[in-house]
């Protein structure tokens, strides 16, 4: 067994062989309607909505204020039956929303709007490709819709976190925003390929919800967010093991990660005689590990009861249907066209799945970039710099300065080399490429005389170098170029240099 940050695991192998893993998902997709689900407040969830000043962005149904009374976003009910259809769901002819009640301090209602036992879609199916090509379908018990809760801000502690804060700031800004909680059924059978299943159903939501344009989908700023429920029972026993649900995990890497931590950390408990307790578990990125959070209520402790201020939503057969007809092709199809639109082969397409930049390799090339060209710069140095820091590469610098980056790179304004040297700038946060290049000055010089001017100068200083390029040994032009690229800080094309290295020697 090994240690982990606080926890001991068993080796993961040894951990397989004793239990077999059930899994469970529980995604929240936020929505991007232009409002939230029960107010007119704007929703900080749509595209170029500013909520960056707390509370800015409220209406006396956020605030929980006397009085104030619900009303349901029709566009939000919308979206939610149009996902349930692409989960391959049944949409319920008539569904209700409860009250889940206990303490929220960041719901001024001190309840949530939700949906119980009457989903708005219910009994899907989603169909997952794995990184060898492996299809895995995964069953969808519900999707409902709820709101979201605001954000706490603990102030006076050392880490951020409630343990040892002073007090805690209250946001609203984010209260009231539309969910859609999509809720799988256990998950038998993964085994070995749990961590990795958990990473590509997250993934596959997350392609689904963005190809219906109705989130943005981006997991690092909460519009999809997973709750992943981990348990272990000994080989051949019915019974299914006490589950743990690490809350809110909020990039694929941590999803894979933390299935791996639970099953990891749940075997060396139950190997050592010890019971699993039934609590939310908080996700560490920087110790790889989980924590415990709370005790895991059940659903008879929410005390959920009919919202009463509001009535069943009944959606029309004519709008299900429409809906229905409006539906994009699946992700699975999607990839299918894409690649042989690209011309990639199958373990090049599957580089690209596997690193998650699908959708950023689509819309670099929607913006003008050749494939191959997408594929060289967010599976090369993209990639190198997110696995370096530990994060998506989609957060680190968006597609459109990427297809930028290549222009410059295409029309001879930039080389190789100072193209990785701008990238790393634009992702320090130095802005586009174009301006990170008109700021620092990193153009390739295309004047032949300034060249020329270098490439004479690095001659006259190796009157031997250039005594073996007159005799015809032309591979010896190697030392004046690497002269000249270095006077010239590396903003030469090295080509042109040698066309220019070896006219000069031949005068």
């Amino acid at each position: 067994m090994a240690t982990g940050a606080t926890d001991v695991l068993m080796d993961f192998d040894e951990a397989l062989e004793r239990f077999e893993p059930v899994l469970g998902f529980e995604v929240h997709v936020e929505l991007s309607t232009a409002t939230k689900m029960f107010s007119p407040a704007p929703n900080p969830a749509a595209p170029g909505v500013d909520s960056s000043v707390p509370n800015s962005l409220v209406a006396p149904v956020d605030m929980g204020l006397p009085g104030a009374l619900p009303v349901v976003n029709a566009e939000a009910v919308r979206y939610s039956i149009s996902l349930g259809l692409a989960l391959g769901c049944s949409i319920a002819p008539t569904s209700r929303f409860a009250r889940k009640n206990y303490f929220y301090p960041d719901l001024g209602k001190n309840y949530q709007i939700s949906q119980y036992d009457e989903p708005i879609a219910f009994e899907g199916t989603v169909e997952v490709e794995l990184e060898d090509g492996t299809l895995w379908t995964v069953p969808i018990e519900r999707a409902h819709m709820e709101e979201d809760a605001g954000k706490l801000t603990h102030v006076g502690g050392a880490t951020g976190r409630i343990q040892g804060a002073d007090h805690s700031l209250v946001d609203y800004n984010r209260a009231g925003v539309p969910l859609v909680e999509i809720v799988t059924k256990p998950i038998f059978g993964a085994e070995h390929r749990a961590p990795e299943i958990a990473k590509a159903y997250v993934a596959t939501i997350r392609d689904i919800v963005r190809s219906l344009g109705i989130s943005e989908a981006r997991m690092e700023r909460g519009n999809l967010r997973c709750d992943a429920n981990v348990s272990l029972r000994p080989r051949g026993q019915e019974r299914l093991g006490t589950r743990t649900e690490t809350k809110n995990v909020n990039s694929l890497r941590s999803v894979e990660r933390a299935v791996r931590y639970e099953i990891q950390r749940q075997a060396a408990i139950l190997a050592a005689g010890g019971t699993i307790v039934q609590e939310t578990r908080h996700w560490h990125e920087d110790t790889g590990s989980t924590s415990a959070g709370r005790p895991k209520s059940d659903a008879d402790d929410y005390r959920y009861f009919p919202e009463p201020d509001l009535l069943p939503v009944e959606p029309s057969l004519a709008l299900i249907e429409e809906l229905r007809a409006a539906l994009p092709e699946s992700p699975a199809a999607f990839r299918r066209r894409l690649q042989a639109d690209y011309g990639f082969t199958d373990g090049e397409f599957r580089d690209i799945l596997n690193a998650g930049v699908l959708a950023e390799l689509e819309e670099t090339v929607s913006k003008g970039a050749a494939p191959a060209q997408a594929r060289k710069w967010w599976l090369g140095e993209i990639l190198r710099i997110a696995n370096q820091r530990g994060v998506e590469p989609g957060t680190l610098v968006s597609p459109l300065h990427v297809s930028e980056l290549i222009a410059l790179t295409e029309n001879g304004d930039l080389t190789d080399r100072l193209a990785r040297q701008v990238l790393e700038l634009v992702v320090a946060g130095e802005g586009s490429p174009e301006e990170v290049v008109q700021a620092r000055g990193l153009k390739v010089v295309s004047d032949d005389s300034a060249l020329i001017a270098a490439i004479d100068e690095a001659l006259a200083s190796q009157p031997d170098v250039l005594q073996k390029i007159k005799d015809g040994k032309v591979q010896a032009a190697g030392a004046v170029i690497g002269a000249v690229m270095k006077a010239m800080r590396g903003q030469a094309d090295a080509a042109r240099v040698r066309e220019l290295v070896l006219e000069r020697a031949q005068a």
